[in-house]
């Protein structure tokens, strides 16, 4: 851990439920999560398929409405906004790296990184040419103008981390980002993901199923049938 880092809740989440449809057929997605998730950490969020940990990264970056409870992100109740100001919340706050990557095909590599930026209103040029040294941090330097159908199922998804982490968002939200790469890529990956996070602005949530990058959280919060069972320091210090 960054032991120099100032720790604030980047994210609070207090008795927060979802559920999916009504009567004989809801589904009670979360039911009564408590999560704090700390600035100038990486937080794990690990446990069997269908606890619920997707449906929570949904609720705290603002693409999914709660049942009830609370959930504020650096203070804000995010929920409690129109979609409009709620998207242009997220637009500029926000990283995600996304399990299905949701890459534009007919986009090259770098403008599907420079997409945030100009959706924040950047200019071309200047958002391609951000896009462009981020792709170098990811190692894809060279495949700044290759289509998505031209990369890799692994080269896909760090231009996903990419396109994540270009606007400099507060909290980045992964899901399942090391699921294409091999170990060492991975490793890298995650490298730098840690490296993002390290610092006392911003906040990294990470929902995982890979034991092997274990030891580069600060904190691992498991997670089963909607609830967070118990929040435990990551295996080894950093």
């Amino acid at each position: 851990m960054n032991t120099t880092t100032r720790h604030t809740l980047a994210v609070d989440c207090r008795a927060l439920t979802k559920q999916y449809g009504q009567g004989e057929n809801a589904v009670q997605a979360l039911r009564g999560v408590d999560l704090d998730v700390r600035t100038g950490e990486m937080t794990y969020l690990v446990g069997p398929s269908g606890c619920g940990k997707t449906t929570l990264i949904s609720v705290i970056a603002g693409t999914l409405d709660r049942t009830s409870g609370s959930c504020h992100v650096f203070g804000d109740d995010v929920a409690s906004w129109g979609e409009r100001k709620r998207a242009a919340w997220r637009g500029r706050n926000v990283g995600f790296v996304f399990q299905a990557l949701n890459l534009v095909p007919t986009l090259t590599a770098a403008e599907n990184v420079a997409v945030p930026l100009m959706i924040l209103g950047e200019g071309h040029d200047a958002a391609l040419k951000r896009a462009a040294t981020m792709l170098e941090r990811v190692d894809l330097g060279a495949r700044t103008r290759s289509l998505p159908a031209q990369l890799s199922g692994g080269q896909q998804q760090r231009v996903a981390i990419a396109r994540a982490l270009v606007h400099e968002p507060r909290l980045v939200v992964c899901d399942e980002p090391t699921s294409a790469l091999d170990h060492e890529t991975g490793q890298r990956v995650m490298e730098l993901l840690r490296s993002v996070a390290s610092r006392d602005d911003r906040a990294l949530l990470v929902v995982t199923h890979d034991s092997r990058i274990f030891a580069l959280a600060d904190r691992i919060a498991h997670m089963d049938d909607g609830r967070v069972e118990r929040v435990e320091s990551a295996p080894s210090s950093h």
